[in-house]
């Protein structure tokens, strides 16, 4: 074996051992701050693995595409339905978002049922659920639950942030989507809590139809540098 060999695999050894280190301590730190859920999350807290190579591997175009031609779509092909499996995406992307104290006081009803969603429908026409919907997600959050006061207070930023992510997740898998507003209408809490059961102590903040769009709505740019301003207004 030649020297250069030798120095290559002690270098390589070397590297191992430290990424194992670092490794680990990313597994530690993701303990501390939740549930340690899924593959790569450890190795993201770490700089190695799946995690930072998503992001640096060409695909930050495509989130920036995702974001800017997200629109919102309201008729729904009625032929075809949502996997199981997509489904789960879309939940994973919603409970990625930021939340306060790392609380997660979200809850989601995925709903399948005919019956429901065509209740829904009728008891919520502005959720353009009737529109050929397959499938809806109603988001919830939790009022209080044993939830700090500085946590109970940001339910409703927690939660409008998973929906985001959804609707982002939704189209990114050739979706369409459209958040329809529930909170903070009585009537339409109470339609929403009657239909789906909803328990006290809990509340929906939207109804988030979707499906394989049977339109195609133009893209809205809302940039607007004027709304932009630095240091001070």
């Amino acid at each position: 074996m030649t020297i250069a060999c030798v120095v290559a695999l002690s270098v390589a050894a070397a590297m191992i051992a430290g990424c194992d280190k670092v490794e680990n301590a990313g597994r530690k730190a993701a303990r501390k701050t939740g549930d340690l859920v899924g593959k790569g999350v450890a190795e993201f807290a770490s700089g190695v693995g799946e995690g930072v190579k998503n992001v640096t591997d060409g695909s930050l175009p495509d989130v920036m595409t995702a974001i800017t031609t997200r629109k919102s779509v309201r008729q729904f092909d009625p032929l075809r339905t949502v996997d199981d499996a997509l489904v789960e995406k879309l939940l994973r992307a919603a409970m990625a978002a930021p939340t306060a104290v790392d609380r997660r006081p979200w809850e989601f009803i995925v709903v399948r049922d005919e019956a429901k969603l065509k209740a829904l429908g009728e008891a919520l026409p502005l959720s353009r659920i009737s529109n050929g919907a397959r499938l809806a997600f109603c988001v919830c959050g939790s009022l209080d639950n044993g939830l700090p006061d500085r946590a109970k207070e940001y339910w409703i930023q927690d939660c409008a942030a998973a929906t985001e992510n959804l609707l982002l997740a939704a189209h990114g898998h050739g979706l369409g989507a459209v958040w329809t507003g529930v909170w903070p209408k009585e009537d339409r809490i109470e339609a929403a809590r009657r239909i789906l059961e909803i328990p006290e102590g809990y509340a929906p903040l939207c109804l988030v139809p979707v499906g394989y769009p049977a339109e195609n709505p133009p893209v809205k740019d809302k940039w607007n540098p004027a709304k932009v301003h630095y240091d001070k207004w």
